[in-house]
C-alpha cells in the first residue's frame, strides 16, 4: 500500500511539472518539405507522436494475435506439424519397444522424414521392417538414412550387419563388417560384432586371426578374452582332427594345430583336455595317455584325471600306479575315483574296481560311475543291484526323463 502511495505521488508530481512547463512555454515546431507544411506547438507534436506509436503498437499486437490463433487452428501450421512429429516419435518408439512392428515402421518413418537429425528414427523403422520380413524395405530405409546423414556411415553399416544376421544372411553381414573393418580398423564395436558373427558361424580359425586385434584395442575384458581364446583354440583342435589329408582324417593336422599354440597355452588344462580327447578319438591312445600324465604331473586337474581313465596307455599297471599317486592329495575327487575304478577294470582287479566305483558314488552320484559299477556287478552275479544302478544312472543322465509323461500300463 505504501508503495502505491509513492507511485501516485510521483505521477501527480510529474503531471504538475508537465503542466507548469506547458503553461510557461508552449514551444513551436515547424516541418516544411516542398509543398508540405506542418506547424504546431511542441507539446501537441509530442502528443501526436505518442498517439501514433500507440496505434502502431496496437496493430502489431493484433497481427501477432491473429497469427498465433491461426497456428492453433490451421492443421498445416509449423506448430501443428511439430506436434504431429513429436506424437509420431513417441508412438513409434513405444511400438518398437513393444513389438508392434507395422505401426512402429509407419510412425518412425514419418518422424525420420520430418526431422533434421533422422538417423535414430530410420534405424528404428528399418528394424521394424526387418522384423516383418520386409528386407528390401529395411535396406531402402537404411539407404535413405545414409543419404540424409552420410557422416553416420559406420553406425548405419553396423545396424545393417545386425539386421542381416537377424534375418540369417550371415554371408552378407560378414561382407558388411569386413568392409567397415577396412574403413574403420580401430573401431571396437566393429571388431566385437565381427567376433560374435565369426563365433556364431563356427569359423574358429578366423576368430583366432582376430584375437590380436581384440587384445590390442581392448575390445573385451581380459577374463572374457582369455576364455574366448581358450575356446577358439580348443575348437580349432577339434576341427584340425577332423580335417582330411590325403583322403584320411589323420593325426598330423591335429599335431600341427597343437604346435601352433604357445608354450603357455599348451599347459592350460582346457586345451590339454581338448588335445588329448582328439588324440583318443583318433585312436592315438598311447600318445593321449602320455599327454595327460605329463599335464597331471605338472598341475592336477579333475577333468584331466577323469579323461585319464578313458585312455589306454602302453603299460596299464604303470597307468594305475600314476593315478593312485594322485589320490593321496585328492582323496575326495569323484572323477579320480571313477578313473581308478576304470583302470582297475583294465588290470582285471575286480574287487578293487568295485571299491573305487562305490567310493566315487558316495562322494557324488554320477551316471558314468553308476553304469561302470552296474556292468561290473552284472558280471559278478549281483543282477538286482546292477539293475538298480542302471536305472539310477539313466535318471541321472537326463532328469527330464523322470518328469516326462509315460503311458498307462495296459492291463490284461
Amino acid at each position: 500500500m505504501k508503495r502505491l502511495y509513492v507511485i501516485v505521488f510521483l505521477v501527480i508530481a510529474a503531471a504538475a511539472a508537465l503542466g507548469l512547463a506547458i503553461a510557461e512555454h508552449s514551444g513551436y515546431v515547424l516541418i516544411a518539405y516542398k509543398t508540405f507544411r506542418y506547424e504546431s506547438s511542441l507539446w501537441a507534436t509530442l502528443a501526436l507522436v505518442a498517439v501514433l506509436w500507440l496505434v502502431i503498437w496496437g496493430i502489431k499486437s493484433l497481427v501477432e494475435l491473429v497469427m498465433a490463433s491461426s497456428g492453433v487452428v490451421n492443421p498445416w501450421s509449423r506448430r501443428n506439424r511439430s506436434r504431429r512429429v513429436q506424437v509420431a516419435i513417441e508412438h513409434g518408439q513405444l511400438d518398437l519397444a513393444e513389438g508392434r512392428w507395422a505401426s512402429a515402421q509407419r510412425h518412425l518413418h514419418r518422424a525420420a522424414e520430418a526431422e533434421r537429425q533422422p538417423l535414430l528414427y530410420y534405424l528404428g523403422a528399418a528394424r521394424a521392417a526387418n522384423e516383418q520380413g520386409n528386407y528390401e524395405e529395411s535396406d531402402n530405409l537404411l539407404e535413405r538414412a545414409l543419404e540424409r546423414q552420410p557422416q553416420a556411415e559406420l553406425a548405419i553399416a553396423l545396424s545393417h550387419a545386425q539386421l542381416q544376421t537377424d534375418r540369417g544372411d550371415t554371408e552378407g553381414a560378414l561382407a558388411t563388417l569386413q568392409a567397415m573393418r577396412e574403413r574403420h580398423p580401430r573401431n571396437a564395436q566393429t571388431l566385437r560384432q565381427l567376433q560374435r558373427l565369426l563365433q556364431q558361424r563356427g569359423d574358429w580359425s578366423a576368430v583366432i586371426r582376430l584375437l590380436p586385434e581384440l587384445r590390442k584395442d581392448k575390445v573385451l575384458p581380459e577374463a572374457e578374452l582369455a576364455e574366448l581364446e581358450r575356446r577358439a583354440w580348443g575348437a580349432n583342435l577339434s576341427l584340425a582332427a577332423q580335417r582330411e589329408e590325403d583322403g584320411t582324417v589323420g593325426q598330423q593336422s591335429l599335431e600341427r594345430a597343437w604346435q601352433q599354440l604357445t608354450s603357455a597355452q599348451r599347459q592350460e588344462p582346457q586345451l590339454v583336455l581338448a588335445y588329448a580327447e582328439q588324440l583318443r578319438q583318433l585312436g592315438a591312445q598311447v600318445e593321449a595317455e602320455e599327454v595327460l600324465r605329463t599335464a597331471l604331473k605338472r598341475s592336477y586337474d579333475s577333468h584331466l584325471a577323469r579323461l585319464y581313465g578313458l585312455v589306454r596307455g602302453k603299460d596299464p599297471v604303470r597307468q594305475l600306479q600314476a593315478a593312485e599317486g594322485w589320490l593321496k592329495d585328492h582323496p575326495a575327487d569323484p572323477g579320480l575315483l571313477l578313473t581308478l575304478g576304470r583302470l582297475c577294470l583294465q588290470n582285471s582287479l575286480w574287487g578293487k574296481a568295485r571299491d573305487y566305483l562305490e567310493s566315487s558314488l558316495r562322494v557324488q552320484r554320477n551316471p558314468e560311475a553308476c553304469a561302470e559299477l552296474a556292468r561290473l556287478l552284472a558280471q559278478m552275479g549281483d543282477t538286482e543291484r546292477s539293475n538298480q544302478l542302471f536305472q539310477e544312472g539313466l535318471g541321472l543322465l537326463d532328469k527330464r526323463l523322470l518328469a516326462a509323461p509315460l503311458p498307462v500300463p495296459i492291463r490284461a
